[in-house]
């Protein structure tokens, strides 16, 4: 990163002023640093040098789950319960609002650990100059003005402007997403939280804490964080079963005290029903079903921090990804070799690979010399001397031997091999054409030359770039079948990112960051957002950039997925719906991220989405079954003991019959399901649509049988309790068959064996009872043969009404998309 970009992050001042301004600025200097006592003084009024962290007690983290909606609704359950004596239920609901809290508080501990990451990666102890002294001090006592010492492997303490020394090599592709390390001299800037990889030089503090570019990092992070889309959900569809049940409630109510019925045995009939027919488990069974998923992904090499990403990622339609160590190796390797004059392939990689050394470490020293193919072409060199990279001269040299004779080889920048070189004009020209086209598609070149006692002699060009993983463009390919689109999103220049991007198929337009969100003022909001919006990638991105392109996303109605693997990300990992931190990534990128990928590659990004759609089927299935057969309990009970003076279930069956739905809505779970080949998203007018639709065709179900037992088969009221409630246990888990697909039920994917298994147990079970008389009155076993064949045509009858209502509201829908094109 340039010093003027880091003048965006942190003004202008430091980047912009020589060394001695700077000191000067900060009354500082080099030679003796701060005096104990101004820097007493400088620590109080700036505070530490770390990252500050708010903490809630224990009391209110807890206190915050027992207080929203969802756990109003499980609260009044359960006091309802306790009122009515029914200590069984009291404890059931009250397992259920515990555990539902317990979920939550684990998910926002893991959330938590973003900023304790981040924290992790500060350097603990800083070499610092006081009082013309050098001393070991944490980096938290650290303030501006302070004189630190650099060395090989140090952690940046600070924000930090190079004052003495005359080089370092630092690695900040963590904080920035530059695929390779930076050379620093004195005047430039190093930021808080890099890597020194190579050289020592002394650097005057500039900025501490928050103020760094570290700190706004961390900052961002903590202001991040997209609502979830399945909290909303699951908000909706309580509020719609509360209203509705409570509704009834009343009117039910009000007709037993006209009618004068006890208000004990009204008190305790009415609070069993309201019970039974208020969703109290419907957050713990999505939450059982996404856990189960999340299982599932595990053995996948996807471990899932964030259970409600599961439900976010089947609906994710844009995939944002980093290019550095994400859809690249971050690894360089060496390219194309272009020889010039009378040198030869073999003599420029020959003086090139005599011009590294395998000891620095350094990576581009590491490319050179994994590229040479031929390494007995080196026996008989020795290296007497190796001087290293040295970005005054922009070059790295050695003095060989071969076979007595001594020579000189050189490697560097382009333009200053060719000065140093003096080549024809022909030859210069030609040198910098193939510098100027390897740029154009991204490359970092190197200038190679030698000298044999007769001057120096350019030998060539060589290019050195990162590779994609092989696994990337597959994975990109197949993300676009399930309706995904992926931008590319890296700190490298836009020359790389394009080669990159176009070798991967992402496409070509991409746009620098930084002169996109530099022209955001003078740009209508949404103009800026659609202009996101039609992008391919991102290039000279920062962290803010980062989580400004998916915010800008989202605000377009997108579900935006992002994956990253560095301290940079982690912000933009926060914010996306589904942040994803990659094989090998930062700790801090894996703690603010929602699904952490074990394996490497991107792979199993696409095998998450695959599990995410089916889990979201089973969610659907079991949201549309769930609100249906509410419906039809309560709207059927009340309608019948209203209209028709008459109690059609007692509260021991209304019990029983909430006992027996939860196996099967359990075994939901584990069912087989389709996956949908397109991004699928909550659209709960569609979802309360279908399922009110089968929930009042259901109570008419239910009618048709009490007027057949009722006037034709001339049964009494405690046959017709028993006939009504095997009737919805019948009928509610074979509407289950029909609610986990929109298709007819008949056709794949068909039900697990777990689910026919708990479905047919159920029905074993209420039959059962029934024909025993216990704890319900007898049915002889021609009754309960002849209910069964009624439910199972009311089943063809529900299966042809709920194919026909999705195809009327998905031609509806189409039309309406027509008619918003049109406008």
């Amino acid at each position: 990163m340039s010093d003027s970009a880091q003048a965006q992050q942190d003004g202008p001042d430091f980047a912009k002023l020589s060394v001695q301004d700077a000191l000067d600025r900060l009354s500082s200097d080099a030679e003796r640093g701060l005096n104990a006592a101004e820097a007493k003084k400088r620590l109080d009024a700036e505070g530490p040098n770390a990252l500050p962290e708010e903490k809630r007690s224990l009391l209110a983290q807890i206190a915050a789950y027992f207080w929203g909606p969802i756990p109003w609704m499980i609260e009044a359950a359960a006091l309802l319960s306790a009122i009515a004596g029914d200590v069984e239920d009291l404890f059931i609901i009250l397992a259920m609002l515990i555990l539902n809290a317990g979920i939550g508080f684990w998910q926002e501990h893991q959330a938590s650990n973003a900023l304790a990451a981040l924290k992790d990666q500060l350097a603990l102890n800083a070499r610092v100059r006081r009082d013309g002294q050098w001393q070991d001090l944490p980096a938290r006592d650290l303030v501006p003005g302070d004189i630190v010492h650099i060395r090989l492997g140090d952690v940046i303490p600070a924000d930090v402007k190079l004052v003495g020394g005359s080089y370092l090599s630092v690695d900040q592709a963590a904080l920035t997403g530059e695929s390779l390390p930076v050379d620093k001299a004195a005047g430039d800037m190093a930021f808080s939280g890099s890597l020194a990889k190579q050289g020592e030089m002394d650097g005057l503090v500039t900025a501490t804490g928050t103020k760094t570019f570290f700190g706004k990092t961390a900052q961002l992070v903590a202001s991040a964080g997209a609502k979830s889309h399945f909290q909303e959900a699951v908000m909706r569809v309580g509020n719609f079963l509360i209203l509705a049940s409570v509704g009834l409630a009343v009117i039910l109510v009000a007709h037993e005290l006209m009618a004068q019925t006890p208000i004990l045995e009204l008190l305790q009939f009415v609070l069993i029903l309201v019970v039974a027919s208020i969703p109290v488990a419907m957050p713990a069974v999505l939450s059982v079903t996404m856990a189960l998923g999340a299982l599932a992904l595990s053995k996948q090499k996807a471990v899932v921090a964030r259970l409600q990403s599961i439900e976010e990622m089947a609906g994710v339609d844009v995939l944002c990804s980093d290019k550095t160590g994400t859809l690249t190796q971050n690894k360089l390797t060496l390219g194309e070799t272009k020889p010039l004059g009378a040198a030869t392939p073999d003599d420029l990689m020959r003086a090139a690979a005599l011009a590294s050394s395998a000891d620095n470490d350094d990576p581009i020293d590491l490319a050179v010399l994994a590229g040479v193919a031929d390494k007995e072409s080196l026996a008989g060199y020795r290296q007497t001397a190796y001087t290293p990279f040295d970005p005054v001269s922009k070059r790295a040299s050695a003095e060989v031997e071969h076979e007595g004779q001594s020579l000189k080889v050189a490697k560097g920048a382009p333009q200053a091999i060719v000065e140093l070189a003096a080549p024809s004009q022909e030859v210069a020209a030609e040198a910098m054409a193939v510098v100027d086209r390897l740029a154009g598609q991204g490359y970092r070149a190197l200038g190679v030359a030698e000298d044999r006692g007769q001057g120096w002699q350019l030998l060539g060009i060589l290019s050195l770039f990162d590779p994609p993983r092989e696994d990337s463009a597959p994975t990109i390919a197949e993300a676009r079948k399930h309706g995904i689109t992926v931008k590319m999103v890296t700190g490298d220049d836009v020359a790389i990112g394009r080669e990159i991007a176009g070798q991967l198929g992402i496409g070509q337009r991409i746009l620098p960051a930084a002169e996109l969100f530099e022209k955001a003022d003078s740009m209508a909001p949404h103009e800026m957002a659609r202009t996101i919006e039609g992008a391919d990638g991102f290039a000279r991105v920062f962290p803010e950039h980062k989580y400004r392109i998916v915010k800008a996303l989202q605000e377009e109605g997108h579900l935006v997925a992002m994956t990253g693997d560095g301290v940079n990300d982690a912000p933009a990992l926060k914010q996306a719906d589904v942040g994803i931190a990659v094989s090998g990534a930062t700790d801090a990128a894996r703690a603010a991220a929602a699904l952490i990928l074990t394996a490497p590659g991107l792979g199993t990004i696409v095998n998450a989405v695959d599990e995410a759609r089916r889990i979201f089927e089973r969610m659907l299935s079991y949201t549309v079954y769930r609100v249906a057969m509410t419906i039809d309990i309560m709207v059927f009970v009340v309608l019948a003991t209203v209209l028709l003076d008459f109690r059609p279930l007692t509260a021991v069956m209304i019990i029983l019959l909430a006992l027996l739905d939860d196996i099967p809505i359990m075994a939901i779970a584990y069912d087989r399901t389709k996956v949908s080949p397109k991004p699928v998203v909550w659209n709960m007018h569609r979802t309360l649509t279908i399922a009110s639709w089968l929930g009042l065709l259901s109570v008419i179900e239910s009618f048709g049988l009490l007027y057949l037992g009722r006037e034709l088969w001339q049964l009494g009221n405690e046959e017709l309790q028993s006939i009504m409630f095997l009737q919805l246990v019948a009928g509610g888990h074979l509407l289950l068959l029909l609610t986990r697909t929109q298709g007819f039920f008949f056709h794949p994917p068909f039900p697990s064996p777990i689910l026919l298994g708990a479905i047919f147990g159920t029905q074993i079970v209420a039959i059962l009872m029934c024909g025993i008389g216990w704890p319900v009155p007898r049915l002889d076993w021609g009754t309960i043969a002849l209910v069964w064949v009624y439910n199972l045509v009311w089943m063809v009858i529900l299966d042809v009404m709920k194919v026909g209502a999705y195809r009327m509201l998905d031609h509806r829908g189409k039309h309406d998309f027509g008619k918003h094109i049109a406008h």
